[in-house]
């Protein structure tokens, strides 16, 4: 259960409101084209409305300067026939609309509109000037002013004549206007289509673009659920960063697979050492615990209350007190080495220093001739080799495999003990011609409380010759086969502090 190593966690459902990173994007390029037609719509507005207006005074100025420039009077401007192009220009012909684009009226120094060439006043003549108050001040001032005639916009602008009366000279806006409410709501339409477009667009690229993410929040949800095999997959249409989120977040889980199978399998092998302990210590209990309660209820004899058997000997009464004595000394055995897998699983600092292997290797052979004179027993060790290490440890790891030796093979069985260096590394060999094991027990000997064949010992004797050498950042191998005898070899790596051979 992955529970056990990360919080439970629900599947997490797409968001698709307006909450979403998808709608916050659309939204966010949404609002800055909006701003940005708005921006250019002002700017081109403001621009086309300067441009036009700047025409309108441009030629209105010129009229202006050009009647003030001529002297001429009203009754010159009464004889059409010499001013011909006056008539033709400024004259209405009789023009009598309401809004007329051009309107030119000559007023009195009161504004009052005069009679020229015969022809009464136009109604638009009449409003202009009704509408200009001052002719005066208007001609006296060298630009243009913005006015309206019955609702419409005009720009106007005046011109003293010779004889003290008064040129009103007017051009309608309205085209500029009418242009600028077409502009604006051509640009409305096009911008509310480029909008709806580019809101489409963002939307389809984000979602593409978005899916490795979303991709990510299936496999972190399906990785919740208890599935550790799922990972992000890979896309060819991903940017750089989220490729390398995606690298990131992949290389994590493996992590995390990795840490929780790991788990996994400790806790498994934890509890069945914990199961195999509790059967190998419950055997000499048990037996402790049957004696014990014999000698309770008095069905026991004391050591020293034993009767001795017919033809001498130790009285029977001590045998039951020496198997328990027996069966004590199996389970300290058995709780040391317990002992002693516990802290190598805990990593200790090991005391190294320069350790003569090769002195090592005699001494084992020495406490092996001694313990069993007619075992033949080879030594290739001469000379010393120095290798970097924990003396102690490299002790344990060699009785254990001689005690392997001298308890899984016959008395007579040959048995070679050698160390040799090959390049950087050390190898020590313990051989026996005994009967070997076969590939399945041979798969098991370094698993605790393993025995194969059911033979002798806790079974915690390789265990622990493989939680020393790896301790020592060695490796250990066999190579056996059934008939063929047993070879472990141990290799170290050479790490020493002077001489490797003396």
């Amino acid at each position: 259960m992955l529970s056990g190593l990360l919080p439970r966690l629900s599947p997490m459902p797409r968001r698709r409101g307006v909450r979403s990173l998808r709608a916050k994007l659309t939204l966010a390029n949404v609002a800055l084209l909006a701003l940005g037609i708005v921006a250019a719509t002002a700017v081109s507005v403001m621009g086309m409305r300067h441009y036009v207006l700047g025409q309108i005074d441009t030629e209105l100025a010129k009229t202006r300067d050009s009647l003030a420039a001529s002297h001429l009077t009203l009754r010159q401007l009464d004889s059409l026939g010499t001013l011909a192009v006056v008539r033709d220009r400024l004259l209405p012909h009789g023009d009598d609309s309401p809004n007329p684009d051009t309107v030119f009226t000559v007023v009195d120094r009161h504004g009052t509109p005069l009679t020229v060439a015969g022809l009464r006043p136009t109604t638009a003549q009449r409003a202009l000037a009704a509408a200009v108050h001052g002719p005066a001040a208007l001609a006296g001032d060298r630009g243009t002013r913005e006015l309206e005639l019955r609702g419409d916009p005009y720009r106007v602008t005046g011109a003293r004549l010779a004889d003290g009366t008064y040129v009103l000279i007017a051009r309608s806006t309205g085209v500029l206007h009418t242009g600028v409410a077409k502009a604006l709501r051509l640009d409305f339409t096009v911008g509310t289509l480029l909008l709806a477009l580019l809101a489409t667009l963002t939307m389809v690229d984000v979602g593409r673009r978005l899916r490795p993410l979303e991709d990510m929040v299936e496999t972190s949800s399906a990785i919740a659920e208890g599935d550790l095999t799922r990972r992000v997959p890979s896309s060819r249409e991903t940017s750089l960063e989220v490729e390398q989120l995606r690298t990131a977040l992949n290389s994590m889980l493996h992590q995390v697979e990795s840490a929780y199978r790991t788990r996994e399998r400790s806790a498994a092998q934890l509890r069945h050492f914990v199961a195999d302990a509790s059967h190998e210590l419950r055997t000499p209990l048990s037996a402790i615990r049957g004696y014990l309660q014999l000698y309770e209820k008095g069905m026991l004899p004391g050591p020293d209350l034993g009767v001795a058997p017919e033809g001498g000997g130790e009285p029977e009464g001590k045998r039951p007190w020496e198997r328990m004595t027996a069966e004590v000394d199996r389970m300290g055995r058995l709780v040391d080495e317990l002992l002693v897998l516990a802290r190598l699983d805990q990593r200790p600092e090991l005391r190294f220093r320069n350790v003569d292997l090769s002195r090592l290797v005699r001494d084992a052979a020495a406490d092996l001739r001694a313990q069993q004179p007619g075992r033949p027993v080879t030594v290739c060790a001469d000379g010393a080799l120095l290798v970097r290490a924990d003396e102690s440890g490299l002790r344990q790891v060699l009785g254990n495999l001689v005690a392997n030796v001298r308890v899984h093979t016959p008395a007579e069985a040959p048995v070679r003990l050698g160390v040799e260096r090959e390049g950087g590394v050390v190898r020590l060999s313990v051989a026996d011609e005994g009967p070997g094991l076969a590939e399945e027990d041979a798969a098991r000997v370094f698993d605790r409380f393993f025995r194969a064949g059911g033979g002798e010992g806790s079974g915690l004797g390789m265990a622990i010759v493989q939680g020393v050498v790896d301790a020592h950042h060695g490796e250990v191998t066999l190579c056996t086969a059934p008939g063929k005898g047993l070879t472990v070899t141990v290799a170290l790596p050479s790490r020493t502090g002077g001489e490797d051979r003396a």
